[in-house]
């Protein structure tokens, strides 16, 4: 049986989707984020030349960005069902390459959100990647619990700042080394603090191009998982950009960066429910093979309790998972209680699956010729990013 087997209420379009892209995860995507897991220079993830470039060429053939567009003639229910369905499946072939997929739209994503459709075509297309800029070298997800108070409240200096002068914003300043898709994007959804001349710290939110002057790029980041996904600084010297660019103000910004975390949680929620399947559905083919004590060893009770115990924290993934893109989609103001409940649990899962599927392969899953060992360095890494899990629950907590 595989994942699909499991889904009650698939429509036909959307059964055909979810084949279609775990074709695509499977066929491309699996191969690719295992090449590129393999390069020992980061940098040479994102040359001219790298496989990366035809990975995503291949993602935008695909057409998945017009399935869940909003102008699809679809519901906002059925629009979070077919993005939870396609993320677990991007998920399940590279999460590394399905975060790449999602931060490259976050910039026309975050101008649909914000309502300013004005925007979403300049923030399109083809020759856009994009980044999500909010951690600075000197705030991670502390950033993220302390978003939703005060500008004052927040302790430490900031990083990398905009100052009002007259018709523009000039920005200095620094993001840090964690930027996914930073030292390739060319546009960024930016978060950062706001000097408006009045001596009074404010924060704000940015669409905005990076190829102008004065922007300049770190070196790639050597890290332990998701090396097919590009994380890098980004660096700011006398940034010249109308003020109009600044599209979440002081007063709007609780609620803008509420919307947008809301939604990237949800995201990393689905994301990771299909990396826990994929180490299932390894573990399940291996112990089905592998002979140990004259049987296969999936005929040892050990072996299928924890086989079952992996099960059912993958399905727990998907139920919470979907829940809270449904709900977040459907209702507003979002709440980011439920989206970060969904991204905990998930990673937390995709972490626990992985090293159970490990634990099944034994010496095998040490091995970089099996698939477990990346499994386990890339669920690892999401445990921590978008936010730590820890922190995730103490901003979320302030909302019950």
């Amino acid at each position: 049986m595989n994942a699909m087997d499991y889904e009650a209420d698939l429509s036909e379009h959307e059964r055909a989707v979810k084949e279609t892209v775990h074709r695509f995860a499977q066929e491309v995507m699996q191969p690719a984020g295992v090449a590129l897991d393999a390069l020992h220079d980061p940098a040479d993830v994102i040359a001219k030349d790298s496989l990366l470039w035809n990975v995503f060429a291949k993602h935008r053939a695909l057409g998945l960005d017009e399935l869940m567009d909003p102008s699809s003639g679809l519901t906002l229910a059925e629009q979070a069902r077919l993005r939870c369905i396609i993320t677990e499946e991007l998920g399940w072939g590279d999460s590394g390459l399905a975060i790449a997929f999602g931060v490259k739209n976050f910039p026309r994503f975050m101008a649909e959100t914000i309502g300013r459709l004005d925007l979403v075509e300049q923030f399109s297309g083809d020759d856009c990647i994009g980044c999500w800029a909010g951690t600075e070298p000197d705030h991670g997800s502390d950033l993220i619990y302390y978003m939703n108070r005060p500008s004052s409240d927040q302790p430490g200096r900031p990083n990398c700042v905009a100052r009002k002068e007259g018709d523009f914003f000039v920005i200095d300043g620094q993001k840090s080394a964690w930027v996914s898709n930073g030292t390739i994007a060319n546009c960024t959804a930016m978060f950062c603090a706001v000097d408006m001349g009045d001596g009074v710290r404010r924060d704000g939110g940015f669409l905005m191009r990076l190829d102008l002057p004065g922007v300049t790029k770190g070196k790639p980041l050597d890290k332990i998982g998701q090396r097919a996904l590009n994380q890098g600084e980004i660096f700011f010297d006398n940034v010249r950009v109308p003020v109009d660019a600044m599209v979440i103000d002081a007063d709007a910004y609780a609620m803008g960066t509420d919307m947008i975390l809301c939604m990237a949680n949800s995201g990393m929620g689905s994301i990771f429910t299909g990396v826990a399947q994929a180490a299932f559905d390894f573990a399940l083919s291996y112990a089905k093979q592998r002979v140990q004590g004259g049987k296969p060893i999936f005929e040892h009770q050990a072996v299928k309790a924890r086989l079952f115990d992996m099960f059912r924290k993958v399905q727990a993934s998907r139920a919470i998972s979907r829940q809270a893109m449904l709900y977040n989609v459907t209702h507003m103001p979002p709440r980011l209680e439920v989206a970060a409940a969904s991204k905990v649990t998930a990673t937390n899962n995709a972490f626990e699956v992985a090293s159970s599927a490990l634990q099944i392969f034994g010496g095998n899953g040490l091995s970089r010729e099996y698939p477990i060992e990346k499994l386990l360095r890339d669920a690892r890494a999401s445990m921590i990013e978008d936010g730590c899990n820890d922190i995730l629950g103490l901003s979320a907590a302030e909302n019950f």
